[in-house]
């Protein structure tokens, strides 16, 4: 996917989405775990590692990155923009106006203000200002906790304004920004998503006609996703919400890839990339959001990802391993036979 020319501007033909998706997994092996899926109810073809700018990766590497097939790229103009920022040169190239490869790209950009739908306009300014693109994939209203919940909902009830062709939304960006043809076929922003912080408030708007796609918390020592959320989706529901998983790698606390307390040498001590299909192995989980730092991750996060799903005595392990981190197990608790050795790795 080397990116040659990026000026000239050719609209694509209309595709079967299914027959887009297999011709884009044909690239690779085949397994449990595709690479590329279809997001929940959208008609967006993501890559099932997204990436984000937690980890400060160059501009040079995020290129890199969708070169080796990744195309989800999560971007904030507001809290730790700082990080965001150095991926900021290549998003303008793959998202910009005169991007030839645009429509490869799925941009799914946060604002952490949540106050009211009218505010949209101020992040929205932001966001096309800083990366001079037509349109946002995804726009989400990021850090949704009970401290904010009476706002996401007046928010999240404007979708219609917002998203998608012909809205209030897309003619006042018209209006600052210039009319485009992009634009005015995919409007300013094509879908609503929401960052929960909060899995009771994602269990409560997934079947919201409002919200298109739901991030949530998830990893081996944080699973309350795994009983709050991921149970009351159907894989095979096409009006379902996307999924998108973040801090698959860790919250606060040790290091999720080092050993916890009371291992026992020997055991299997899962990667980075081993932690992101945990969360890719859950049900219904389209993306995993990494923090990806240089190129080296980035083909380490590929290649595991084509192992495909983890398998049930993996899972197992793993749910063991994060309850040692989170202490809420102590490993004479855990039956010899539950522990994965590093050898079957």
């Amino acid at each position: 996917m080397k990116i040659t020319n990026l000026s000239p501007i050719v609209e694509p033909q209309p595709i079967n989405l299914e027959a887009e998706i297999a011709e884009a997994n044909s690239k690779f092996s085949q397994s449990d775990l595709p690479f590329y899926r279809k997001l929940g109810r959208t008609d967006l073809t993501v890559s099932c590692l997204g990436l984000g700018g937690g980890g400060r990766i160059s501009s040079e590497d995020t290129l890199y990155a969708f070169e080796q097939g990744i195309n989800y790229f999560f971007y904030s103009s507001d809290l730790h923009q700082y990080f965001y920022s150095t991926m900021a040169e290549t998003l303008r190239k793959l998202c910009g106006r005169k991007s030839s490869v645009r429509e490869k790209v799925v941009l799914a950009t946060v604002t952490y203000i949540v106050r009211s739908p009218e505010t949209i306009f101020s992040y929205l300014f932001d966001q096309f200002s800083d990366l001079g693109i037509d349109y946002i994939d995804v726009f989400f209203w990021g850090w949704i906790d009970q401290h904010n919940a009476s706002a996401f909902e007046r928010c999240v009830s404007a979708s219609d304004d917002i998203r998608g062709p012909n809205t209030v939304c897309q003619r006042t960006i018209e209006r600052v920004f210039g009319v485009s043809e992009r634009l005015k076929k995919m409007g300013a922003v094509r879908y609503i998503g929401a960052s929960f912080h909060d899995h009771d408030l994602a269990k409560q708007w997934l079947n919201s006609p409002w919200l298109d796609v739901a991030m949530v918390r998830h990893n081996v020592a944080h699973r309350t996703a795994q009983t709050k959320v991921f149970p009351h989706l159907d894989a095979n529901d096409p009006h379902r919400p996307g999924i998108v998983t973040f801090k698959s790698a860790g919250m606060s606390g040790p290091a999720l890839w080092n050993p916890p307390v009371g291992l026992p040498s020997g055991c299997w001590l899962p990667s980075v990339p081993d932690l992101y299909r945990y969360s890719l192995s859950q049900n219904c989980v389209d993306v995993a959001l990494t923090g990806l730092r240089n190129r080296q991750e980035v083909d380490a996060a590929v290649a595991s990802v084509q192992k495909g799903k983890l398998t049930p005595e993996e899972l197992d392990y793993l749910n063991l391993y994060g309850d040692l981190h989170r202490r809420r197990l102590k490993i004479q608790d855990i039956s010899p036979e539950r522990l994965l050795v590093s050898s079957s790795k």
